[in-house]
This record gives structure tokens, sequence and C-alpha cells, in this order.
């Protein structure tokens, strides 16, 4: 089954802030770079890559030299300003040691909802590929909301990264995250979970497995990742989720081998 990732040409790819961020709150330059690589490498075997970064807030707390993540939604919306600015910057120069380009596109949860500009950002997205340019996607947590009568948010870069592939018809997402797939319980805790290397349907147990939050850093939770796989799944499409502390874990996915968990129908 796994050998069907072989043949898959329009990849999303999307990064954790734990892959990004140390847990002392500096920036993972050298993972950044280690991604940069692959994305630019999968470039030039004619694959068509779209990158879903996390990490502005992350980032932007690192540069302000905060070690705990803002209180206050306008807080954090000025903390990700200045964030996504860095990480932009940072991707930028290291896919241009490449001789690659990037191009940011920052969502709301609205846009996606409103046809017409669902539309547009898929027609934008659509021409980044076919220029070559790889496009980075992340919520503009500048001003996204969540409030009763106005949804602007994702909630997480997972659910983004699953509607994002939705929208463009992704052959693959691949999620990287700080945990090597999806297990029967927290393995930190409990020596005896297993691993599920490959889930057919998102089932009630299946979620009745996943726990709660991730990181300090980031949003999502094991719970989130569930709901982009069934997004996923209902599309018929496929993903894997997989440990994003060596992003070269790319290739390896790609050439059919045996890693993280796979979500996909058979």
């Amino acid at each position: 089954m796994r050998e069907k990732l072989k043949n898959a040409k329009r990849i999303v790819i999307k990064i954790g802030t734990s892959s990004l961020v140390y847990p002392n709150g500096n920036i993972n330059l050298s993972g950044i770079d280690e991604l940069s690589f692959v994305l630019a490498d999968l470039n030039n075997q004619g694959k068509e890559v779209v990158l879903v970064s996390s990490g502005a807030i992350g980032v932007g707390m690192n540069q302000l030299g905060l070690t705990a993540r803002p209180a206050t939604i306008p807080e954090q919306q000025a903390v990700a300003a200045l964030g996504q600015a860095t990480l932009m910057n940072i991707y930028s120069q290291r896919l241009a040691s490449y001789s690659k380009k990037a191009g940011q596109v920052l969502l709301t949860r609205d846009v996606i909802e409103y046809p017409e500009s669902r539309k547009n950002v898929t027609n934008t997205l659509e021409q980044l590929l076919k220029m070559g340019i790889i496009p980075i996607i992340n919520e503009n947590d500048t001003v996204s909301v969540d409030e009763l009568d106005h949804l602007t948010k994702f909630g997480d870069n997972d659910q983004l990264s699953a509607i994002v592939s939705q929208i463009i018809q992704a052959d693959l997402l691949i999620m990287l995250s700080d945990i090597n797939g999806f297990y029967s319980d927290n393995p930190n805790t409990n020596p005896q979970a297993s691993l599920h290397t490959h889930i057919a349907q998102i089932t009630p147990e299946i979620m009745h497995q996943a726990g709660g939050k991730g990181s300090m850093f980031g949003t999502g939770g094991m719970s989130s990742k569930l709901k982009a796989a069934k997004r996923i799944l209902d599309c018929q499409s496929a993903m894997v989720l997989a440990n994003g502390k060596q992003p070269k874990i790319i290739f390896d996915i790609l050439d059919g081998q045996q890693i993280g968990t796979l979500f996909m129908e058979g």
C-alpha cells in the first residue's frame, strides 16, 4: 500500500512548531535548513510541494526573549506578526541557497469558506506551483479571531493543512510532529503503547485514544491530527503522520518505507 506513495506528485507538508523551535525557545536552524533542502530537492524531482508551517508565535517569542506565551489576543497577534516575518526570512534565505523561491500565503478560515475567495486562493496556489515557487502557508494569526458571530480561525495548522490539501487536490499530506506516529496511548507515559502503522477509518475508538494539547509553543494535539486525517480520508486522499525531528524522513516516506502512521483507505 505504501508503494503508492512513490507516485505522489502533489504533496502538502505540515511542520509543527515543536520541529521549528527547541524546548528552550531558540529557533531550530538546522531543522529548518534540512526541511528547506528537502523541499528544494523534491521540487527538483518534479514534484509539487506546498509547506504549511507553524511557528510564528514561537519564533516571535524567541525574538522578544519571552519565556511564556502571551495571555491576551492582541499580544499574541503582535508576537505572531514579528515571528512570521522572521520565519519567512529564514525560509527564503535557506531556499535561496538551493536556488529556490518561496511565496508566502496567509489564510483565515472565512477566506476558504467564501466561494469566490476560495477560488482565488486556489488559483494563487496553482499559479505558484506552475511557476516553480514553493508556497509557504500559515494561518494569518495577526487578524484571526474566534468569535461566535465571526469565525476566522482554522483552530490549528493541522486543520489548515488538511483543508489546503483538499482545495489543491493533493495526493498526499505529510504531517511532521514531535511524535513517531499515532499510538494506542501516550507513549511518554505508557511504555506498552503501540504504534498504529495504518489506519483506514477514524472510528470513535481511535478518537478516544487521542490525547490533549501539544507543546507549549504549539496549539495542536493528537485529536486535531485525527480530525485532519478524517478530512483527508473523506476525500480519498492519504496522510502520513511522522516525527519531524529529521525532515529528511520525508524521502523515506515517499520511498514507501514503513514510517509513522499511514492514513489511507484500503
